[in-house]
């Protein structure tokens, strides 16, 4: 019998590494997960970022609350306000140092420095301006950045279709609304409810 070749036999079978197709493949598929389930303009993505900025409303609630017992019922009020933020940042740092509450996590917008006021600068959500903390539960408070500052019916855009500004905090995947009584609802582009025009009520859009 002839002696066994070792070194043929032995490499046999044998690969080393992944070849240049393989590894295309590869990052190709984790392009499309990505693009699929982590990337900001992704349904799943902005999803569970709906869920975080239903909180952030939340804590902001808690803010204004506070700030009512110190107001006799009425909320932040701020005369000749254009924007959300001249309105709404009289609550920092005395009702909260959590400035980072004010910022949508799916916006995409500047992170915000804690415990200090931001008129100056720019926040994600819009605010019903005029409000009591008893007004009732119809009464929308504060929303994500709308698509205008005009009063919106039943079945009128509300929130960006598109994902293009303005009123694009989640993409195309519409966006929360927290009513007076604290109650926080989720709207697809198109309003799910009547957002009531109430007299002495001004809606202000956060800056562009």
């Amino acid at each position: 019998m002839f002696p066994q070749d070792r070194s043929r036999s032995g490499r046999q079978g044998v690969r080393s590494g992944f070849s240049l197709v393989e590894v295309l493949v590869a990052v190709t598929l984790l392009v499309v997960l990505y693009s699929i389930m982590l990337s900001p303009s992704a349904r799943t993505y902005q999803m569970g970022k709906i869920a975080v900025c239903a909180n952030n409303l939340r804590n902001i609630e808690v803010a204004l609350k506070t700030f009512a017992v110190d107001s006799n019922g009425r909320l932040p009020f701020a005369t000749n306000a254009e924007t959300s933020e001249t309105a709404l940042s009289v609550l920092v740092p005395r009702y909260t140092t959590g400035s980072g509450y004010f910022i949508c996590p799916g916006s995409g917008d500047r992170r915000l420095p804690d415990a200090k006021p931001f008129a100056d600068r720019k926040i994600s959500y819009a605010y019903y301006m005029g409000h009591g903390i008893d007004d009732g539960a119809d009464q929308p408070l504060i929303t994500d950045r709308q698509v205008n500052t005009r009063f919106k019916q039943t079945g009128d855009l509300l929130f960006s279709p598109d994902g293009k500004k303005p009123g694009n905090n989640h993409n195309k995947y519409g966006g929360n609304v927290m009513f007076c009584n604290g109650a926080t609802k989720w709207s697809a582009p198109v309003s799910a409810f009547t957002l009531t025009n109430t007299p002495g009520v001004t809606l202000l859009n956060p800056k562009p």
